[in-house]
């Protein structure tokens, strides 16, 4: 009697194992990439509802829907929005986060606790900037999202709405520095032999 094939099981992708805790605490780098998908989808939404009450307001002339200041802030979230935690994430935090380490033939990024370590980041300084919603007296930024340096003066925008705008971007920044330091070692040193 003929002996029979060893029969290896076949294994799941690691992206599909495991519950909320395991997605709240992974390093794997396809993992990552889906919460930044879901993270820049999300603040997508916040955009384009941000983008609708801007269209509401120039429906007709003499709108009334919103007003002046109200307006500015939502002219400016909006392009931050899109922008800073839509874009930028999809592109680096997503898709790149995702095939990099995929096309070069590695198993993973070349520091996978930066790599999560830069979503929560990111997810923290896009939380951070709408955080300004929630402040008694209006903390969105009203100097449009290019931030010239005479509209973002004290001057020109009193009280806490460019503080709010700066620091979450610049929380926003380092993570965005953080993925790109990590990009760099993983493509150098991680390629499979004779890339």
């Amino acid at each position: 009697m003929a002996a029979q094939p060893k029969v290896l099981p076949i294994e799941q992708p690691s992206y599909l194992e495991g519950g909320l805790i395991s997605w709240l605490n992974t390093t794997d780098h396809k993992k990552v990439a889906m919460l930044y998908g879901i993270a820049s989808l999300s603040f997508m939404a916040i955009g384009g509802i941000e983008a609708m009450l801007i269209r509401a307001q120039l429906f007709y002339p003499d709108n009334h829907f919103v007003s002046a200041s109200l307006y500015n802030e939502l002219f400016t979230m909006h392009g931050t929005t899109m922008i800073f935690l839509v874009v930028m994430p999809l592109l680096l935090g997503f898709f790149a986060n995702f095939l990099l380490p995929l096309m070069i033939g590695a198993r993973d990024v070349a520091f996978p606790r930066l790599n999560a370590l830069s979503f929560w980041i990111f997810l923290y300084g896009g939380i951070f900037l709408h955080l300004g919603l929630l402040w008694p007296h209006g903390g969105l930024p009203n100097a449009g999202w290019f931030g010239y340096a005479n509209l973002t003066e004290r001057m020109y925008t009193p009280g806490l709405h460019i503080d709010f705008w700066d620091i979450g971007l610049i929380i926003s920044g380092v993570a965005t520095v953080m993925t790109a330091i990590n990009f760099f070692p993983t493509s150098v040193a991680m390629r499979a032999p004779g890339m």
